[in-house]
């Protein structure tokens, strides 16, 4: 069995959909970074988006875990021309409903569809797998990459997924076994 520890990055503070923007993440919290890295197994590879929010987070609770180099197919949504807006300053707000409302194809412009995401991170996702099978990983990535992975595991549709809360600094846990995923804890806070 493989299990996967989700870690979403440090807060950015941003009130705007940040995608591939390369904002940093605030990591002053440290007691928060220190109950994380002692909740996550101490045998763990950490690999975690390029993003400077998901590495340096990535660093902060890494400790004498075997760090791996960043994956940019860990990355957050590619939100394209919505990039950094508001959701009510988007000019289209049928495209920007529709997108939300029925994830799968709906692409913002210049950007990237829930599919388009989802099988981006899950390649990732069976690369990491595959290349480290039955160990323990720690992904430090975004909101929207780990919700594709909690698709993934309790095949829920993509509206009912962002129905989950995936706070900072939060602990989601997938395990892969036998052809099979398992949703462990969403959303964990330690």
């Amino acid at each position: 069995m493989s299990r996967v520890h989700w870690v979403r990055h440090g807060p950015t503070h941003a009130r705007c959909m940040v995608g591939w923007t390369d904002l940093p993440a605030d990591l002053s919290d440290i007691a928060a970074l220190d109950r994380l890295a002692a909740h996550l197994p101490a045998d763990a590879v950490v690999v975690s988006s390029d993003l400077t929010r998901a590495a340096a987070t990535a660093d902060a609770i890494a400790g004498p875990r075997t760090r791996l180099d960043h994956d940019p197919d860990l990355r957050e949504i590619n939100f394209g021309a919505w990039e950094m807006q508001t959701p009510d300053s988007v000019e289209d707000q049928d495209h920007l409903r529709a997108y939300w409302d029925t994830p799968g194809d709906v692409r913002p412009p210049g950007g990237e569809s829930w599919h388009q995401v989802s099988t981006r991170v899950s390649r990732a996702t069976d690369r990491l797998l595959a290349a480290l099978p039955g160990r323990e990983l720690v992904i430090v990535a975004h909101f929207g990459a780990i919700l594709t992975q909690v698709q993934r595991a309790t095949e829920l549709s993509g509206y009912d997924t962002f129905s989950h809360r995936i706070d900072n600094l939060s602990v989601t846990d997938i395990a892969f076994d036998k052809g099979k995923w398992q949703i462990g804890r969403i959303n964990h806070r330690p």
